[in-house]
């Protein structure tokens, strides 16, 4: 090659060491970055693959926290509810204790009492206490509002899901039959009996064994009987043919019913009878529903809700009305189980306050305090029904939320943490640095950076060396 002042080799050494010099300075991006998209000319599919996926990702962890205060909540009413269950568990005890008067005294009856009213005093705290993040759970004010077009028609409406988003929703109520209790009559005549007798009855609650002296009136067995109403579920009157004795179950439906056995005695004056109820049969927005006596369930197009038949006559229906978000009032908790908008579901949270725990049949827990009408002074035996109607109503709830938070909330959780980690796989995939590549490509360039550096001295000679021919 020709010796000449431009020194051509030199700009093209330049050129190289500019280039190697770019392309270090971009290991070092990524390197310091631990990212191999940090700009879009980095890799424009790759930017806009990236801005997708955490787009995704951040509703999908929105998803994740809000299921993760969701199972919270749930927690939280579940474990209220656990102890209300509990205070629940002892009031049934003493009120059926203190439906035994024949075995207690005044004294103790009125201690039973005291310790029932320190119970419900309690249970309503629990009730007003129970809050998450300064919002109430169990008052009502999360309950789903139901209205009934004829009211008493229905009574007891529980709303326990709503479809979310949606404004009011309007049930037809038929009862084509209605329910009715078991009920036999002739199980004592009248008459008196050839000698003292010894019956067993059977209800739907349990049993007992009644002693029938030879000469107890229908009226003084029938009180016997009534005497252990909390035990068997069973009632008795005189009111049978001519003057016999009558036992009829206390509830309606299948799972009431009388049997009557005699142990011993007058086998000609005392007879063997059983019967059954009869549950009634409800349609809602024509379709059948499951009933338990009078009270009915319904579950359909994301609506579940339970009731009991009031004074609705058999062949005719009456409307609830579930009151939407639109309506105003209560509407329910919503939450969002999923990384989108379309995946809320909406659960009600009835009031459990001692005044809304019962039934419009039997009466309401706050009854039973000291001076209400169903207070052990007054009918232990009822109370010991209004406390056990009560217990079942806080066990449905109980099962509501726990259903709620096992099918839905936790695995919804579930779903999006597997959907995370997978969407975190595929991330790393396309942005994340690989260490051991990229410091071999750094060895690579610094190689070249420093062969570069070295090259140019000695283009740089040639210039020194032109100089020397002129002397």
């Amino acid at each position: 090659m020709a010796m000449t002042v431009n020194n051509l080799g030199t700009l093209h050494l330049l050129n190289i060491l500019s280039r190697t010099t770019m392309a270090q300075e971009n290991v070092f991006n990524r390197m310091s970055t631990g990212s191999k998209i940090n700009r879009g000319a980095d890799d424009p599919a790759g930017m806009l693959a990236l801005t997708s996926l955490d787009s995704e990702l951040r509703a999908v962890n929105a998803g994740i926290s809000n299921n993760q205060r969701t199972d919270s909540i749930l927690g939280v009413a579940d474990g209220a509810l656990t102890e209300v269950s509990k205070l629940l568990g002892e009031v049934q005890r003493l009120a059926f204790e203190s439906a035994n008067d024949a075995g207690l005294t005044a004294d103790e009856v009125a201690a039973n009492q005291a310790q029932i009213d320190d119970a419900l005093a309690s249970i309503d705290r629990i009730i007003g206490s129970t809050q998450f993040n300064g919002t109430k759970l169990l008052d009502g004010s999360l309950a789903i509002n139901a209205d009934v077009a004829t009211p008493g028609a229905v009574t007891d409406v529980r709303v326990y899901t709503r479809r979310p988003g949606q404004s009011d929703t309007t049930l037809n109520v038929r009862l084509t039959t209605a329910a009715s209790a078991a009920g036999v009559s002739g199980v004592v005549l009248a008459g008196g009996l050839a000698r003292d007798s010894t019956l067993s009855i059977q209800g739907k609650l349990g049993t007992a064994v009644i002693q029938i002296g030879s000469a107890d009136a229908v009226s003084a067995i029938a009180a016997k009987i009534n005497a252990s109403r909390a035990q068997t579920g069973l009632s008795a009157d005189a009111g049978g043919a001519s003057g016999s004795l009558r036992i009829f179950s206390t509830s309606r439906g299948e799972r009431a019913f009388v049997r009557t056995k005699l142990l011993d005695g007058d086998s000609a004056r005392v007879l063997n009878r059983s019967d059954t109820g009869v549950d009634a049969v409800v349609t809602v927005n024509g379709q059948v529903t499951g009933v338990d006596g009078d009270h009915v369930t319904y579950t359909g197009n994301g609506t579940s809700l339970s009731f009991n038949i009031g004074t609705l006559a058999a062949g005719s229906s009456v409307n609830i009305i579930v009151r939407g978000e639109s309506a105003g009032g209560p509407s329910g908790a919503t939450f969002n189980l999923g990384s989108r908008s379309d995946t809320r579901a909406t659960l009600g949270f009835d009031g459990m306050y001692t005044y809304q725990l019962g039934d419009a049949v039997n009466g309401y827990l706050s009854t039973i305090k000291s001076g209400g009408a169903n207070s052990l002074v007054n009918d232990p035996s009822k109370a010991a029904d209004i406390a056990r109607t009560a217990s079942q109503q806080v066990a449905t709830l109980r099962g509501r939320i726990g259903g709620f938070q096992k099918f839905q909330v936790q695995t919804s959780l579930k779903s999006l943490q597997d959907t995370k980690e997978g969407l975190e796989k595929v991330r790393s995939v396309i942005n994340d640095v690989d260490y051991a590549a990229e410091t071999a490509e750094l060895n690579r360039v610094n190689v070249l950076m420093q062969t570069a550096l070295s090259l140019l001295g000695v283009s740089n000679q040639q210039t020194g060396q032109v100089l020397q021919l002129l002397r």
